[in-house]
């Protein structure tokens, strides 16, 4: 049997001149690699590691968290999709970290790939100007989705790469 572990990644280097689109589009790209990155090689179980008690921050919640917020942000946001919400419920709102134990690993990496081909189409048709809104802003743009994806990316890499560590003493990059 042979036993399932998280793909390598070729992550892509950020780019360092271009139009406001492709800079930000390729930092996003880079930190989306980045997550996938401090995944790569390990099995369903350490995808599953929790990093200390009480948290319930693993990296396969990150991976699934990342999936969610993409999805909401760009798709249901954005681009108006009617859409259900990825792992979480009325009943469950942080069903992305909490329901991992019992998670299928390898469905849940293909869920965010997917996630992530089905929010470069809808973002790919609309300018950065897009504006939307919410319950709680009159207006987002699109531009400020990248920016807001960027960080939320970076703040939980760093938290992925202490993951890592704790896990494997794996660090860096």
């Amino acid at each position: 049997m042979t036993i399932w572990t998280a793909p390598a990644v070729d992550r892509k280097v950020e780019p360092k001149v271009g139009d406001e689109r492709t800079l930000l589009e390729g930092w996003l790209e880079f930190h989306r690699d980045t997550l996938l990155m401090k995944c790569a090689g390990l099995t369903a179980e350490q995808l599953k590691q929790p990093s200390v008690e009480p948290s319930n921050l693993t990296l396969l919640g990150l991976v699934r968290h990342m999936a969610l917020v993409e999805r909401s942000w760009f798709r249901m946001r954005a681009a108006g999709e009617d859409l259900p919400w990825l792992y979480t419920s009325d009943d469950n709102l942080d069903g992305d970290f909490d329901d991992v134990a019992d998670a299928d690993a390898e469905a849940d990496f293909a869920t965010y790939r997917a996630e992530l081909e089905h929010v470069r189409a809808a973002a790919a048709g609309l300018p950065l100007e897009h504006e939307f809104k919410t319950s709680r802003h009159p207006a987002i743009s699109l531009r400020w989705v990248y920016l807001h994806m960027i960080e939320e990316y970076a703040r939980h890499n760093g938290h992925a790469d202490l993951l890592r560590e704790r896990i494997d003493g794996t660090t860096g990059d």
